[in-house]
């Protein structure tokens, strides 16, 4: 093989890549899409793909049992609330080495085992204390009743206030 051989054959190669890579980019928007981000139940998760890590070092990749909704609550540091099945919450709020995860307003920093595996068991302590309980709170307060007194009646006059009785001491003999 000739220099000039080689050199056609590496053109040729390169415009067969390239094609294929113009192909796979054109994006078809009359067909049906594979990926849908609508069917995702936390997309949440889909722009954070380190979180979906995290939760699942915590709760197993079966997390989508115990969790009813990710928030994303703040910029920076980035923290998100995740709700659980029975309404109780915690925190994951991610840091430049770390996540510290936030629970019972305690924080642990996830990248020592140990308070890892600490704040594995205060998710399960709180997991297992049941739906929250909801106080009944009247939606209206009630409205005091005002007594009217009737039209015939004089309004009563407070009393008058009686002195207090003079002390007698006896004489002394």
């Amino acid at each position: 093989m000739t220099k000039d051989e080689f050199k056609d054959k590496i053109k040729t190669l390169v415009k067969q890549v390239y094609a294929k890579t113009e192909k796979s980019t054109e994006i078809d928007l009359d067909s049906p899409s594979v990926v849908s981000l609508d069917n995702v139940r936390f997309p949440v998760l889909v722009k954070f793909p380190t979180l979906s890590d995290t939760i699942v070092k915590l709760l197993t990749d079966q997390y989508d049992l115990f969790i009813k909704d990710i928030e994303w609550v703040a910029p920076r540091p980035t923290t998100f609330r995740i709700i659980l099945a029975n309404d109780q919450v915690f925190y994951l709020i991610f840091t430049d080495r770390t996540w510290i995860g936030k629970v019972e307003g305690k924080k642990y920093y996830l990248l020592n085992l140990s308070e890892e595996q600490n704040c594995i068991e205060a998710i399960a302590r709180i997991l297992s204390y049941g739906a929250k309980v909801v106080a009944d709170v009247p939606t209206e307060t009630p409205v005091p009743e005002t007594s009217s007194a009737p039209e015939d009646e004089a309004p009563e006059e407070p009393a008058a206030e009686t002195p207090p009785a003079e002390e007698t001491v006896p004489p002394q003999a």
